[in-house]
C-alpha cells in the first residue's frame, strides 16, 4: 500500500512539473519512468517492451509518411477556393468543414499548416475570424478516425499494451462524426464573437515593434529626428528612444540622436525596407542597409522546433538559418527589448530578413511554419503527389477492410517513398518524433507501474466512492471531466497517458466493458478548446491571428460544452457498458 501511495505522489509531482511548463514533457516522463526502473517497480524487459509497442510503431511510421503528405499541393489549392467574398460565417463553415474532412486522415498540424499562410495573407476576410475555427475544426476532424490525431493512436497503444483489442480505423467515426457536425454549427455561430484584427496590408500600424541601434560612427548621431528624416517615414513611426538606461518617450522632432541610442519603431512589415536608407543604423546587430536588402519572411515557430525555450543568441540564429530576426510577436503582444535574449516559445511569430542561402537550409520545415515567401517549401510533382496521396488512401482503405494491418501498410508506403526519392533519409532523421517516442514509451511503462503497484486501483476506488450514488455513469462522467481538465492543463498526449490507466481501473472496479472508458479518454484528451498553450495547432494560429487568451475562451467555451454533452450522450449508446 505504501508503494501505491508513493507512486501516486510521484505522478502528482509529474503533473505539477508539466503544468509549470519549464521542463519538457519528454524529459519529465523519461526521468520518472527511469526512476521506476531503478527502484525495481518495473522489470527491464517490460520497460523495453513499452518502446516496442506495435501501436506506438504505427504512430511513428504514420508521422513519417505525413512528412510527404505535408508537401502535397492539394490542401493549398483547396484553401484558395474556400475563402470567397461574402459572409464571414459562411467562410468559417466552408473552411472548417474542409479542415474536418482533411484532418480525419491527415496530421492536424499538416492541415493547419497548409491553410495557415493563405488564410493569413488573403484580403477578403480578417484572418482573426478564421484561424481559431480552423484550429478547432482540425481537432473535430481528428476524432473521427484512428489516424485522425496522434491522441487516438496513443490511446490505441495503451489499449494494446493493456491486452485489450486494438481500436479499429473507423471505430471513432460513430461518435466523432455527429460530434463534429454539431460542433461545426456551434463554431460557425460562436466565431462571430471573434474580433477583427487585420494583418498585412490591412493591419493597423502596430503589427510589430522593431529595435534599431545608432552605431558609434553613424552620420545620424548629432542630428535631430527631423534632420535625419525620421519624422515622416512611410508606414513607420518612431515610438521611443532608450539612452543609457533612460527612456525618451514621446520622441519630439527636435530630439538629437546620440551614438548607442536604441530606437524603437512600430509599423507595417512591408515598410521596413525604408530603413535601408539610413547609414549607421543597425537592426539586430547588422546594418539596416544589408539586413533589409533581401526579402522579409514571416514564420511561426513549430512545435517540433529546437528553438523553443532558447534565445536567438544561444542558437546563433543568423548562422543557423542565414537570416536575421527583425521582430518577434507573441499573440497580439509585440516583444521589445533585446530580442537576442528573449526565450522563444512555440507559436511565436518571427519577422526574418533572409539571406541568399535561407531557402537552401534543410531545417526550415522542422522549425517553422512559413506564412509568406512562396517557393520556400517545394511541393510534390504530379507523379509524386499521386504516389503519396493514392498510396496513403489505399493503405487506409485496406486497413479499414482488415485486408492489411495499418503498420505493415504504412511501412510498405514509407519504403516506396524512400525508394522513389519523395522522402530522403536526411528528412527522416530531421523529422523523426524522438520526443513523442520518449513520452509514449515512458508513459506506457508508467501505466504498467500504476497498475501493478495498486496506485491506479486506489484512484479508481476513490472515483467509485465519489460517484457511488450515480453508478457507473457517474464514474464515466468523472473520468471524462478528469481527462478534459488534464488536456487543458497539459498536452493532449500527456493527458491521455495519465488518464488511461485510471479509466481502465475504474471500468474494472465497476465490472463493466472498458471500451466506453477507453473511448471517452480518447475524446476527452482531444477536447482542448479553452487554452491556446495545450494544443499545437492553437499555438500555430495564436500569433498569426493576433489573438489574446480571452479569444480562445470566448469561442471555445460554447464548442467545449457542445462537444462534452455530445460525447457523454453518444459514447454509452455506441459502446454500452
Amino acid at each position: 500500500m505504501m508503494t501505491a501511495w508513493l507512486v501516486l505522489a510521484s505522478v502528482g509531482i509529474l503533473l505539477a512539473v508539466l503544468i509549470h511548463g519549464r521542463v519538457p514533457a519528454a524529459i519529465a516522463f523519461t526521468v520518472l519512468a527511469g526512476i521506476y526502473l531503478l527502484a525495481g517497480l518495473i522489470q527491464a524487459s517490460a520497460y523495453l517492451a513499452s518502446f516496442s509497442n506495435s501501436a506506438l510503431a504505427t504512430l511513428v511510421v504514420l508521422l513519417l509518411v505525413s512528412i510527404a503528405l505535408e508537401r502535397s499541393p492539394i490542401l493549398g489549392q483547396l484553401s484558395r477556393l474556400l475563402i470567397r467574398p461574402g459572409s464571414a460565417t459562411r467562410a468559417v463553415f466552408r473552411l472548417s468543414g474542409a479542415s474536418v474532412l482533411a484532418s480525419a486522415f491527415v496530421n492536424n498540424t499538416a492541415v493547419v499548416g497548409a491553410f495557415l499562410g493563405m488564410v493569413t495573407h488573403q484580403r477578403r476576410i480578417a484572418p482573426s475570424k478564421l484561424l481559431i475555427p480552423l484550429s478547432y475544426a482540425s481537432i473535430l476532424g481528428g476524432i473521427c478516425t484512428l489516424v485522425g490525431t496522434s491522441t487516438n493512436l496513443v490511446v490505441n497503444s495503451f489499449a494494446v499494451n493493456a491486452g485489450l483489442p486494438a481500436l479499429a480505423m473507423f471505430q471513432f467515426t460513430w461518435v466523432g462524426v455527429p460530434v463534429a457536425l454539431v460542433c461545426l454549427v456551434v463554431l460557425a455561430l460562436s466565431a462571430r464573437l471573434l474580433p477583427v484584427r487585420e494583418t498585412d496590408s490591412k493591419r493597423d500600424a502596430h503589427a510589430y515593434f522593431v529595435e534599431a541601434l545608432i552605431a558609434a560612427d553613424s552620420p545620424m548621431a548629432g542630428k535631430t529626428i527631423e534632420a535625419n528624416g525620421l519624422r515622416n517615414l512611410d508606414g513607420l513611426f518612431l515610438v521611443e528612444i532608450l539612452r543609457g538606461g533612460r527612456l525618451i518617450s514621446p520622441v519630439g522632432p527636435e530630439t538629437v540622436l546620440e551614438p548607442e541610442d536604441q530606437l524603437l519603431f512600430t509599423g507595417e512589415v512591408q515598410k521596413l525596407q525604408t530603413m535601408r536608407q539610413f547609414k549607421g543604423l543597425h537592426v539586430f546587430g547588422a546594418p539596416a542597409s544589408s539586413l533589409l536588402a533581401s526579402n522579409l519572411v514571416e514564420v511561426v515557430i513549430s512545435n517540433e522546433s529546437e528553438l523553443a525555450g532558447r534565445t536567438l543568441r544561444e542558437v546563433d540564429f543568423r548562422t543557423m538559418f542565414d537570416a536575421g530576426v527583425v521582430a518577434i510577436r507573441r499573440g497580439e503582444r509585440r516583444l521589445t527589448g533585446q530580442l537576442g535574449r528573449i526565450p522563444l516559445r512555440v507559436g511565436d511569430s518571427l519577422l526574418l530578413a533572409t539571406g541568399p542561402d535561407f531557402r537552401q537550409h534543410r531545417n526550415l520545415d522542422r522549425n517553422f511554419h512559413i506564412l509568406n515567401g512562396d517557393g520556400l517549401r517545394p511541393h510534390l510533382g504530379r507523379w509524386q503527389n499521386r504516389l503519396v496521396t493514392g498510396g496513403f488512401a489505399l493503405v487506409i482503405a485496406l486497413s479499414a477492410l482488415n485486408w492489411l494491418p495499418l503498420l505493415q501498410g504504412m511501412m510498405v508506403l514509407l519504403a516506396l517513398l524512400l525508394a522513389s526519392g519523395v522522402l530522403s533519409l536526411s528528412e527522416i532523421r530531421r523529422r523523426f518524433p524522438f520526443e513523442l517516442v520518449l513520452i509514449i514509451g515512458s508513459a506506457l511503462a508508467m501505466a504498467t507501474v500504476l497498475e501493478t503497484s495498486g496506485a491506479a486501483a486506489l484512484i479508481a476506488g476513490g472515483i467509485r466512492y465519489v460517484f457511488q450514488d450515480y453508478g457507473v455513469m457517474g464514474a464515466f462522467v468523472g473520468v471524462y471531466l478528469m481527462t478534459l481538465a488534464l488536456t487543458e492543463l497539459v498536452t493532449n498526449n500527456a493527458a491521455a497517458a495519465l488518464a488511461f490507466p485510471i479509466a481502465l481501473s475504474t471500468a474494472r472496479a465497476f465490472g463493466v466493458d472498458p471500451t466506453a472508458f477507453v473511448m471517452v479518454v480518447a475524446y476527452g484528451a482531444s477536447a482542448g478548446f479553452l487554452m491556446p498553450f495545450g494544443y499545437q495547432t492553437h499555438l500555430m494560429v495564436y500569433s498569426a491571428g493576433h489573438y489574446r487568451m480571452g479569444d480562445f475562451v470566448r469561442v471555445g467555451l460554447p464548442v467545449s460544452i457542445a462537444y462534452s454533452v455530445c460525447v457523454l450522450l453518444l459514447v454509452p449508446l455506441v459502446f454500452p457498458f
